[in-house]
């Protein structure tokens, strides 16, 4: 989880990375101005055994390019499909995989070391049930994740972003929220957590405001527990310091028009 992971600016949050823009791809580009993103790729540390295994194990777990894709053709099955944004060194990722075969799993990431370890990882399970993206979450969100397709979209310890300068680079901002409302199937999840207070108010006032999203723990409330989400080694840390986790869980509507609909179960059953 991007928690655990050392941060790749040094104005960024303290052991945080993301893997987006909190932005629709090309929505800046048409008025000419750049699109801020969330995080920033610098020079990192990639070991010569996360180096071999992007170089070896890529074909059998990348996925690219700008074509939708089709998650029965990619895993050779339909099954319900979790969506990791920002996995960082893939230690959740992995295993929710392993505890859970029966789930497809695509991680998205932009940062190689964490791609490298997540990959290594997979194969020395033998696990077939993850794909990996090494590309922006927005565009992978908006350009190849089909509308309507996902139960559960994971987003766990986006970087905070926490000099008030910088709040324009949180991943979490309403077009990434419409985004998010786009790729699940009515009555999937969003789950979110966060370790900063600050960022975990932002993200309930921007989820709160999109119509097609329902807060499972009733409107402005945060989850009890953390569900399905494993504890880090940075959190289980940090618990013992006494530091707060905020999670957030939402579903997807099941009308269409935004109109109130009680809080359904999704194909994977929530926490």
């Amino acid at each position: 989880m991007g928690a655990d992971r050392p941060s790749v600016d040094p104005e960024a949050g303290p052991g945080r990375r993301d893997a987006g823009s909190g932005l629709v791809p090309g929505e800046d580009g048409a008025r000419g101005r750049r699109t801020v993103r969330s995080f920033v790729i610098r020079a990192g540390r990639l070991t010569n055994g996360q180096r071999a295994a992007i170089e070896q194990l890529w074909p059998r777990y990348g996925v690219g390019g700008p074509a939708a894709l089709d998650p029965e053709r990619v895993y050779g099955r339909r099954a319900p499909w979790v969506v990791e944004v920002g996995f960082g060194n893939g230690e959740a990722l992995l295993a929710l995989a392993l505890r859970h075969p029966e789930w497809d799993f695509l991680g998205v990431e932009v940062h190689p070391p964490g791609v490298g370890r997540l990959l290594a990882g997979l194969a020395a399970a033998g696990l077939e049930n993850v794909r990996v993206a090494r590309q922006d979450a927005a565009e992978v969100l908006a350009q190849q994740v089909p509308a309507g397709s996902v139960d559960r979209l994971h987003l766990w310890f986006p970087d905070p972003w926490p000099k008030r300068r910088h709040h324009k680079r949180r991943l979490v901002q309403p077009a990434f929220a419409g985004l998010v409302a786009r790729v699940l199937r009515p009555g999937g999840c969003v789950h979110v957590a966060t370790d900063w207070e600050d960022y975990a108010r932002h993200i309930l006032e921007v989820l709160e405001a999109e119509p097609r999203l329902v807060n499972a723990a009733g409107p402005g409330g945060f989850l009890e527990g953390r569900g399905e989400r494993p504890a880090s080694r940075f959190e289980r840390r940090g618990f013992r310091l006494g530091h707060t986790v905020f999670d957030l869980l939402y579903r997807r509507r099941e009308r269409s028009d935004g109109a109130p609909a009680e809080v359904a179960e999704a194909r994977v059953a929530g926490p």
